[in-house]
């Protein structure tokens, strides 16, 4: 692809979350500041909320990684789960075996030995679960119940939360107030600033390997930050396409006229056709005009 053109050691703009490629921006930091303060003071729910791509996998990833041998973790990534099926999954990231199949009293037994197990090994057990708006409303109510396992002076599991907006409206329902009077601390994530695109972008480039100046220029910049609104994943998306482009026109650096085909290519125009194909299209339309005038 574009690797050897740029002199990139792998791919800047990747759309898995890599936390090699994580970018301490003032509220992503702070987010995490405030995810670990949290954790190590032994609050019960913490909640992250985010737009569509603000980075919310990203940092959960982070998050992971930043945990001393003190915790455990349980990580549930798809949480479109009914009561039953969520248990089962916490229990399987727990290590616990539920190969006899028990019924949801045994189970809830399982999972608070196992606890209480951890919690008496001098271990803290923490539950992270991603997309947390995608849970259906009885395994919102299973997972209040869950943080009811409890000793006389701690809580045997903590909950993190990370989710999009609507997560929010549901918790102002009647039905989840309870849920929402134990979300101890919580915490929105910001989109990019201008000021912070800069940044995100050197460091991805940098992580990348890149170390042949300014790749995108400012003006460029100016126009990603416009036509992405501050996202990350839409950032990612448009310098993807952008790089293709200019890698496809023999260029070296990013200009106004490279981003805004992966715009195009993004927001409108021939959404059938991606940035590639209409290069080639584009190269095959010169060679055959070529070919027309030698002929003639």
């Amino acid at each position: 692809m574009y690797l050897e053109h740029f002199k990139f050691k792998e791919l800047p703009f990747k759309l898995t979350p890599d936390t090699e490629f994580f970018c301490a921006l003032k509220g992503h930091q702070e987010a995490l500041n405030v995810l670990l303060f949290s954790l190590r003071s032994g609050e019960g729910f913490i909640k992250i909320i985010g737009e569509v791509g603000a980075g919310k996998t990203l940092l959960c990833r982070k998050l992971l990684n930043s945990f001393s041998e003190e915790f455990v973790t349980a990580y549930i990534p798809n949480p479109d789960l009914q009561p039953m099926e969520l248990r089962k999954a916490l229990a399987h990231e727990l290590g616990i075996d539920i190969s006899m199949l028990p019924d949801q009293h045994e189970l809830l037994g399982l999972i608070n030995r196992k606890l209480l197990q951890l919690f008496d090994s001098g271990k803290r057990v923490v539950l992270l679960i991603d997309e947390a708006q995608a849970l259906p409303p009885e395994s919102l109510e299973a997972l209040r119940l869950l943080t009811n396992l409890e000793t006389g002076k701690a809580k045997l599991m903590q909950v993190v939360l990370f989710a999009q907006p609507e997560l929010d409206d549901r918790l102002n329902q009647p039905q989840f107030r309870q849920l929402k009077q134990r979300i101890s601390f919580s915490y929105y994530l910001p989109v990019m600033t201008r000021e912070d695109l800069d940044t995100y972008l050197f460091h991805r480039l940098s992580t990348a390997g890149y170390s042949l100046g300014t790749l995108f220029t400012k003006r460029t910049r100016d126009i990603i930050y416009r036509s992405s609104k501050g996202i990350p994943r839409v950032v990612n998306i448009l310098c993807h396409k952008a790089l293709l482009a200019a890698y496809g026109r023999g260029e070296h650096k990013v200009t106004p006229r490279t981003i805004r085909m992966a715009i195009q290519d993004t927001h409108g125009g021939l959404r059938s056709l991606t940035i590639p194909i209409l290069l080639c299209l584009a190269s095959l339309g010169l060679l055959i005009l070529s070919l027309l005038l030698i002929y003639y």
